[in-house]
């Protein structure tokens, strides 16, 4: 009898989590780091910074190496994490730490394009959204980490045991993956075609073209929100460990609708429905923070958006997973990557308006509606489930 193979997935999450924890090792501790290596706060800004910039030049390539090589693929983007994180210990200097950054920049696209596919590949059908629900939690899970080891250890004279701490979390979790994926699950169909070829199908088909831009948007107002929150907060005379509470709790809430929300919505046919709420929460969330200033009321609006608009992901990497078939992996990859463009441009369209943020919120909100058109042109029939009829 057919069963789903959790433990796999729990190993993947751990791998997925680690490789986000170590993207933003440094972001909660930059001006401690920059003071234990001897550098400027932007070069400390930079061992985050390599990821994007990595991400756009390999994501393509990691789609194509997933749906030809599957399981060595997964198991190289886990061994590079742990690698990465290693790799930070061998010298106490930058030059160490840069090194580390860029393996683990490599590894990234393995990692995150791989989520939906793996979760097809040992869950059944029934269980797939779950699946994908679980392993797309995982990636905000390790926000999570990154913040709380950083609180707990990156203080000071604290940095080098930070960096061992994580270091141990990725090498545990790239074990118990590799491990597990000598196991095989369901047969996952390999890509005979790829390079262009492969690129040109999954555009073709309107449905994930969609998707790919709803994701444009989706992933638009996150990453502009989680970048500038602080200095937008900061007029209202919220401290940057205040903001940096209030974006754990908007991540928080996301953790749990990831987890929740897109099974449910699977199971009873509402994946659009899921969408076009989030969308209106988004829009209407960003509405709010340009006129509701105590931080209580923050903290209501940012977790309400959070709950529905990281749910998203996961019902988007279940349809694209489930119609793209053996390319999954470049449809996966071409999300990612847009996903990753549409954050850059919404973050430098915000950056002007750093000193009105009244005015940078209602830009999100309308980044926000820019996505129902798109939504209306994708009917229930072309998100729902076909067992769910």
């Amino acid at each position: 009898m057919e069963r789903s193979r959790w433990s796999v997935v729990a190993a993947f999450v751990l791998v997925t989590s680690a490789n986000q924890m170590l993207w933003l090792t440094f972001a909660p501790v930059t001006t401690d780091a920059a003071r234990h290596y001897g550098v400027s706060e932007g070069s400390i800004g930079a061992l985050s910074a390599v990821f994007p910039l990595l991400y756009v030049l390999l994501a393509i390539p990691a789609g194509f190496a997933l749906d030809r090589w599957f399981r060595g693929s997964v198991a190289l983007g886990a061994a590079l994490t742990a690698a990465g994180g290693a790799l930070r210990l061998v010298g106490d200097s930058y030059t160490w730490v840069l090194a580390g950054q860029l393996v683990v920049a490599v590894a990234q696209p393995l990692v995150t394009n791989s989520v939906a596919k793996l979760a097809g590949a040992y869950t059944t059908d029934e269980d797939r959204p779950l699946g994908i629900a679980v392993c797309s939690a995982g990636l905000f899970a390790g926000f999570l980490v990154a913040f709380g080891t950083g609180a707990a250890f990156g203080g000071g004279s604290g940095l080098r045991t930070l960096l061992v701490v994580q270091a141990l979390y990725s090498v545990v979790g790239a074990v118990l993956l590799v491990i597990s994926l000598r196991t095989p699950g369901r047969v996952v169909a390999t890509q005979a075609a790829t390079g262009l070829a492969s690129l040109r199908a999954v555009w073709a088909d309107p449905v994930l073209r969609a998707t790919t831009q709803l994701v444009v948007v989706g992933f638009g107002v996150f990453v502009g929100l989680t970048t500038w929150l602080q200095a937008l907060l900061e007029p209202d005379g919220i401290s940057a460990d205040t903001a940096g509470v209030l974006l754990i709790v908007m991540v928080v809430a996301g953790v749990i609708g990831s987890v929740v929300l897109p099974p449910r919505a699977a199971q009873q046919g509402t994946e659009r429905a899921v969408l076009r709420a989030s969308l209106v929460v988004t829009g209407s969330g960003a509405v709010l923070l340009a006129v509701v200033h105590a931080p209580v009321g923050i903290a209501i609006v940012l977790a309400a958006m959070g709950l529905l608009m990281l749910a998203t992901l996961p019902v988007v990497l279940e349809v694209v997973e489930r119609r793209a078939g053996p390319a999954s992996g470049t449809a996966a990859a071409l999300l990612w990557m847009a996903g990753n463009a549409g954050g850059l441009v919404v973050t430098l369209a915000l950056a002007p308006l750093l000193k009105h943020p009244s005015a940078a919120f209602l830009v999100l909100a309308a980044v926000a509606a820019c996505g129902l058109p798109i939504l209306g042109r994708l009917g229930p029939a072309d998100l729902r489930r076909p067992e769910t009829g």
